[in-house]
């Protein structure tokens, strides 16, 4: 009976280590994308991360809890601000390459299209909360940080009619 457990582990070792093996030699070398940056997507995100930190970096600096309107806009430009970055780092290092099981142009359209609409909202929702009655003091960053919200949903306008692109040419295909 010790020798079918032997060979049972055998196989479970072999398999975890050319696992091991495999996921090693593909990690070890890994490829950058240089000419993604300079692609108007590529462009588009790194307005998105730049104009997004803005966003939330100037409702941050306030006392925005006193508003709670401001607490969606933090949570949709904190949000999508880590989940740009989090693409852009897959998007430069040409992992969505080594994962082909995803539909990446499928998750990049849903995630555009997602972040424009929530975007869009909190951006209204930031104007409308803008008002120097309120809290002088804290006006002029809740009213710039109001401006880049509009220009990021701009940006996220723009991917997500290049992600649409791509994903029609791809379910045409």
């Amino acid at each position: 009976m010790e020798e079918p457990q032997r060979a049972r582990s055998h196989t479970v070792t072999t398999t975890a280590s050319s696992f091991a093996e495999n996921f090693s030699t593909s990690s070890s070398s890994f490829a950058y994308d240089r000419e993604f940056l300079r692609t108007l997507p590529g462009l588009l995100i790194v307005a998105e991360i730049v104009l997004g930190l803005l966003v939330w970096t100037l409702i941050a600096g306030t006392e925005y809890f006193r508003v709670p309107a401001f607490g969606w806009v933090m949570f949709v430009a904190v949000f999508y601000w880590v989940l740009t970055v989090f693409f852009l780092i897959i998007y430069i290092t040409m992992t969505y390459t080594r994962i082909p099981q995803v539909p990446w142009t499928t998750v990049g359209l849903g995630f555009n299209g997602s972040a424009f609409i929530l975007y869009l909202s909190a951006a209204v929702v930031d104007a409308s909360s803008v008002s120097p009655e309120r809290d002088s003091h804290n006006f002029n960053s809740w009213a710039a940080s109001s401006f880049f919200a509009f220009l990021v949903t701009i940006c996220y306008a723009g991917n997500t009619y290049f992600s649409f692109i791509a994903w029609r040419s791809r379910t045409i295909q």
